[in-house]
């Protein structure tokens, strides 16, 4: 890795733009949040729909996830939230079914 410690301006020359850097990554870090809480319902939904054979209640609960996917990615307050609801959801599904 290189050795920032000895550079001028933190790392940064002045022809980069560090704003524009730490936007972009904060979007990654936010994306890559959200996908993982999708994956996390599509796993929790094809568990309902193997274990309690409930296909209907997986196939929606599948749908909604990526709509609260969706959600949370253009909605940058709700972020992970949207799509953590739909894994609790999914998650008394398989308990109490």
């Amino acid at each position: 890795m290189a050795d920032t410690k000895h550079a001028p301006h933190g790392g940064y020359s002045p022809d980069m733009d560090a704003r524009a850097h730490e936007a972009t990554y904060n979007g990654f870090i936010q994306f890559a949040e959200i996908s993982t809480a999708v994956v996390i319902c599509f796993v929790l939904a094809l568990a309902v729909g193997g274990i309690k054979h409930a296909w209907l209640t997986a196939i929606f609960g599948v749908v909604l996830s990526l709509a609260a996917g969706g959600l949370g990615a253009m909605a940058p307050s709700v972020g992970v939230r949207a799509p953590a609801a739909v894994g609790v959801l999914l998650l008394l599904a398989l308990v109490f079914y």
